[in-house]
């Protein structure tokens, strides 16, 4: 029937995405490169869409895409269903791939994942990502939850609200003294146009988003120092390269010592923040689900209004 998905070409699939060669595909899957080719192309032809890039590493097309979570999830709920018979061998752990921002990577979610019961063997592989882009790895089969800050729930997804992450505008306070010359007597808003700024990466506009709402006539300054990880953030800020948006969890303990001045008290950002997750009847995945939503209520505090 050619409605039917085969699932060894399925399985086939999934294994080119994930090793990125047909080359590396044969020998995950002990067969050779040719037999890879031909169920590739048989299921390319049965679904009447290309399913693949033929790059260097291959990368899946919108339908392929569709593919590769339809074989994730089978193969999740196959291993599900294998514990639940007693067919795991002795110590067999099962996997969770989850996208997670960095900021909450290096805040609460860890803490969250340690409470999950051990008793349930599950190993976690962590796709760090910026909070606005995590839903798009659920949406390639890449991971099977995510937190992230969009409400919309990606296609074959749940979604629960957390809470919300709140970040400060702060600076060092020789930074203050050597670029904010005047302030606070000064607006903010007049001072802090061409002082240097710390961003994470080029694709984050937070900072920039920021100084819009302070209504300044542009964004952050030219003088942009980019810093990929969230303790080297917080780092490159207290060390008086730039002002920069700090998550409230890392920048308290700083402004407590002085160490860091806060430069709008009355102009937190909050960042909501959302779970979502395959909808699958997946014990592991509810564990972790239940486990994470609890902690999030802990650290993130209220949940955000819908």
């Amino acid at each position: 029937m050619m409605w039917e998905l085969p699932l060894d070409q399925v399985r086939t699939l999934l294994a080119v995405v994930d090793e990125g060669t047909f080359d590396a595909a044969a020998r995950a899957l002990h067969v050779t490169p040719s037999a890879v080719s031909q169920r590739v192309k048989a299921l390319e032809q049965r679904t009447g869409r290309v399913l693949l890039t033929r790059t260097k590493p291959v990368r899946p097309t919108e339908s392929g895409e569709v593919v590769v979570r339809f074989a994730r999830q089978l193969a999740r709920l196959e291993r599900d269903a294998r514990a639940e018979l007693g067919m795991t061998g002795t110590g067999e752990t099962t996997r969770l791939s989850i996208a997670v921002n960095a900021d909450s990577l290096a805040t609460w979610f860890l803490s969250a994942l340690a409470r999950v019961p051990e008793d349930l063997r599950i190993c976690f592989e962590l796709r760090r990502e910026d909070e606005a882009h995590t839903a798009a790895l659920l949406r390639e089969g890449r991971v099977m939850a995510a937190v992230t800050s969009s409400p919309e729930p990606v296609a074959g997804c749940s979604v629960r609200q957390l809470g919300r992450m709140r970040y400060l505008a702060v600076a060092s306070p020789g930074f203050v003294d050597r670029w904010l010359g005047g302030w606070p007597e000064v607006p903010l808003r007049e001072v802090i146009g061409d002082a240097p700024v710390v961003a994470f990466d080029r694709r984050d506009e937070f900072q920039d988003r920021f100084l819009h709402d302070l209504r300044t006539a542009e964004g952050a300054g030219t003088r942009r120092h980019f810093v990929p990880t969230s303790e080297g953030f917080v780092y490159a800020v207290a060390a008086g390269m730039g002002w920069g948006l700090v998550p409230e969890q890392q920048a308290g303990p700083l402004l407590r010592t002085g160490r860091l001045v806060n430069l709008a008290a009355d102009r937190p950002s909050d960042v909501p923040l959302y779970w979502q997750q395959w909808k699958l009847e997946s014990a592991a995945l509810a564990a972790v689900a239940e486990t994470v939503a609890a902690a999030a209520a802990e650290a993130l505090g209220a949940a955000p209004r819908a």
